[in-house]
């Protein structure tokens, strides 16, 4: 690992309106009866020195967790940007490597992955992408980014701009391909959350 756990925190992101479900708490939806959210917690935690929650709503369920949790500082939801800056703003190591609540079997070794694509090029970032069918595609809110980009991002996000991987695409951001797709198949509706269930059994 070229960088060292205790200088990573991990930013699980659940502060989503969760409007493909009804508007329903993505992250407290259970999953094999535990919470989504709780699945990133157990997943990420190996792979960094600290952990910390985004979560706009249902705060002291989140808290019962066990981590810190800390809500967006811009009204209205404006996004897994606006996560992520709630996380550099409360981050005291030097990188922060975020995921969502809703892809509870992202890789083990991502964050390990990421940390070696942001050496190879000595940049900034590193952004998680997916192959399919020959085509790279990108996976904005799995990445590892220095604490150093907390200016950038807020400056980027209160200019009134969401999309998160043009932000990433602005920074020195290297691109790490995992093969294994199905590991961030992503729940947004309850159907898909269905699927999940199969899946996993």
């Amino acid at each position: 690992m070229d960088t060292a756990i205790a200088d990573i925190t991990g930013l699980v992101l659940a502060g989503g309106r969760g409007s493909r479900m009804g508007g329903v708490d993505k992250g407290l939806q259970n999953h094999l009866g535990v919470p989504l959210a709780r699945h990133a917690l157990e997943r990420l935690a190996p792979q960094v020195g600290k952990i910390m929650i985004n979560a706009n709503r249902n705060l002291s369920e989140y808290r019962s967790m066990g981590f810190p949790v800390w809500p967006d500082e811009l009204p209205d939801y404006p996004g897994p940007l606006a996560g992520m800056l709630a996380g550099l703003e409360h981050c005291d190591t030097p990188y922060l490597a975020t995921v969502p609540c809703d892809t509870p079997n992202f890789p083990l070794d991502l964050v390990e992955r990421l940390a070696h694509g942001v050496s190879e090029i000595d940049g900034d970032m590193a952004t998680a992408y997916t192959r399919e069918g020959g085509k790279l595609f990108p996976q904005p809110v799995f990445c590892l980014m220095k604490a150093s980009l907390r200016d950038s991002l807020s400056a980027f996000v209160r200019s009134g701009e969401r999309k998160t991987g043009l932000w990433g695409r602005a920074q020195r951001c290297a691109q790490v391909v995992f093969d294994d797709d199905a590991a961030f198949f992503n729940v947004n509706t309850l159907m898909e959350l269905e699927q999940l269930q199969h899946r996993s059994r």
